[in-house]
């Protein structure tokens, strides 16, 4: 086979990989019992001004942590707020979170892995050193670091969280990349002339799309866990927009006379994270090469 003739086979690789995937993740029944809990979801946060619900801002004095009944579905909370209403205007908040951090640590962290992995010497050193620093910081210290440095809002808890999560996709890619680069496709890609520029792009990233794709399908539960969390200490979304989070702080000063206001968060942020978790675990058993 000609040098050419490979990186032919090499573009045309995961195209031909993404069926198989895809009828392997079809076959995966936790999978998508995951995949439906997210678009259960993500249907919610989209169609929320759509829907026929009540401001989730608005108060009544004469409904204070009212338990669920016909009028609310969830109850209502310490000032009179409808739970439900807020519940699913919440989920906006929690599904943003979750994939502008990731899509954040995603679009820094792949071009520095890559370069890393690519070039190697003192590049590759340099960046290596930095990534194992922040990796030495636990992830929740370092996303409330930054958080409170930044300034309390939805927006800069969702730049914190992702620059926490920036080293995991770094060192991810640089690893792929070093298994990568000197496979036949490559060799053939310089040979034929091509500049370093097209075949990290070309060539290279296609081909570790499949392991980055698993860890931001995962890391979006683990930001989504990270956003409650921030909220929850009031560096996250600022009252009195809804978050789940937040919800769960104020809910934790009435857990004897109202526990459905902790319940409903707490569960929905349950299973949100359960969703992406078994969605990340059927995409890994799908575009892993050796499974059958």
């Amino acid at each position: 086979m000609t040098a050419l003739d490979q990186t032919a086979v090499a573009v045309a690789a995961p195209a031909k990989s993404s069926n198989r995937a895809w009828r392997k993740l079809k076959a995966n029944k936790s999978a998508l019992v995951g995949l439906a809990i997210i678009a259960f979801f993500t249907f919610l946060a989209i169609a929320a001004p759509l829907l026929p619900i009540v401001d989730p801002l608005a108060t009544s004095w004469t409904a204070i942590r009212k338990a669920p009944s016909a009028a609310h579905w969830m109850g209502t909370d310490d000032i009179g707020r409808d739970i439900l209403s807020r519940m699913i205007w919440g989920a906006q908040a929690s599904l943003m979170a979750g994939i502008f951090s990731v899509a954040i640590a995603i679009v820094i962290g792949v071009p520095f892995g890559l370069i890393s992995g690519y070039f190697g010497g003192w590049v590759d050193q340099v960046i290596s050193r930095i990534t194992e620093a922040f990796l030495a910081l636990p992830f929740l210290i370092m996303a409330i670091a930054l958080a409170a440095f930044l300034g309390p809002s939805l927006t800069n808890a969702m730049i914190a969280i992702g620059l926490s999560a920036m080293p995991v996709f770094v060192r991810l890619t640089r690893g792929q990349v070093l298994a990568v680069k000197t496979e036949d496709y490559v060799e053939g890609a310089r040979s034929i002339g091509l500049g370093h520029f097209d075949i990290m792009t070309r060539y290279i990233l296609p081909n570790i799309m499949a392991p980055i794709i698993v860890q931001a399908t995962l890391t979006v539960a683990t930001a989504i866990i990270a956003e409650a969390s921030l909220s929850f200490l009031g560096l996250g979304q600022q009252p009195p927009a809804p978050s789940w989070g937040s919800m769960l702080n104020v809910a934790k000063n009435f857990l004897d006379q109202a526990p459905w206001m902790a319940m409903w968060p707490g569960a929905a942020i349950f299973l949100v994270v359960i969703g992406f978790n078994l969605l990340g675990d059927g995409l890994r058993d799908a575009l892993d090469p050796r499974e059958s």
